[in-house]
């Protein structure tokens, strides 16, 4: 009994320590965020960054500020400094005057016409004392505006490091969700073992593949279309009256796009190619050029803002 006790105490161990050193199983890992919640935080990100983005540029226009009353406060001491040397100037030059004639009487010529030589130079003394305290006073300002415009950019430095740091810390998330989000992209049906794809059929009232159906939700779920999308058309050459094709707009057609839809059309293109592995993306056509994953070839002009595709990117499937 007590070998078999000091078996099953000894099995006991072992199966505990086993389990004590087993990595956490899928159902007590932590669940993955879905879709929704990722979109959700990347939101309030964007938001976050925008924020700090924000309170960085109020912080620079305060700066601005306090600088340009730092010199504003500069110039008026330099023009009450000079005004002070020119007021020195004539006392000193009425000073040395007495002093050659040897006369304790001011000059004939800087005398009043009641000949009050000493209370023009008692009105001298008094400017120019006036004009001391208010260069004293400029000084004062000076220093002033200097002091704060030095503590308001050392403030400012340390903010915008901050905010630096905290706009960094935003954008790694995004880059992480967003990486998360790419991973969200599904594989388009029909994907053989070798890479290739198979032909499709087009189904559906919309007369498109499922290839096709599936890359224009994911493009009209990652980017908020501005105008109408079209996808098949009969009667025309390519891939649109196959099934396999869509335009999106990013004008009301015919007339160039604006700053922003442009940027936006950029953006669609570009995501369409990142994910044309995944989707089936065969090519891409956009502001007069193609792109069929080996780089953006020009075109031919075909005389249109719309046969030259600047308005609407265009998207074929496999």
């Amino acid at each position: 009994m007590a070998v078999a006790s000091t078996a099953t105490l000894v099995i006991g161990l072992i199966t505990a320590a086993a389990v004590a050193v087993l990595p956490a199983t899928a159902a007590s890992a932590a669940p993955k965020p879905s879709e929704s919640e990722l979109r959700a935080q990347l939101k309030q990100l964007n938001g976050k960054v925008d924020k700090l983005i924000e309170k960085y540029n109020l912080k620079r226009v305060e700066l601005a500020k306090a600088q340009q009353a730092a010199e504003d406060a500069k110039e008026r001491l330099a023009a009450a400094d000079q005004t002070l040397a020119d007021a020195e100037q004539r006392v000193a030059d009425i000073a040395r005057m007495r002093y050659q004639n040897q006369d304790p009487s001011v000059p004939a010529f800087l005398l009043t016409r009641d000949g009050s030589g000493a209370a023009l130079l008692e009105q001298l003394t008094a400017e120019q004392q006036a004009l001391a305290r208010t260069v004293a006073k400029a000084r004062d300002e000076k220093k002033k505006a200097a002091d704060a415009a030095a503590a308001l950019a050392t403030k400012i430095a340390a903010d915008a490091k901050q905010v630096t740091e905290q706009r960094e810390e935003a954008q790694d998330v995004i880059k992480d969700i967003q990486k998360k989000l790419q991973d969200l992209v599904p594989f388009g049906p029909g994907r053989n073992s070798d890479g290739s794809w198979a032909p499709e059929l087009p189904t559906g009232s919309d007369n498109i593949t499922a290839r096709t159906r599936l890359m224009k939700a994911e493009v009209e779920k990652n980017f908020q279309l501005p105008y109408t999308v079209g996808c098949f058309r009969s009667g025309s050459s390519g891939e649109h009256p196959l099934g396999r094709a869509c335009d999106f707009m990013m004008s009301t057609g015919g007339t160039f796009p604006s700053a922003a839809n442009n940027a936006l059309g950029d953006r669609i293109a570009e995501w369409a190619l990142k994910n044309k592995a995944k989707l089936g993306v065969k090519y891409v056509i956009w502001k007069q050029r193609i792109n069929s994953g080996t780089g953006w070839r020009s075109m031919s002009d075909r005389g249109s803002i719309t046969e030259n595709h600047y308005d609407h990117v265009h998207i074929s499937m496999n």
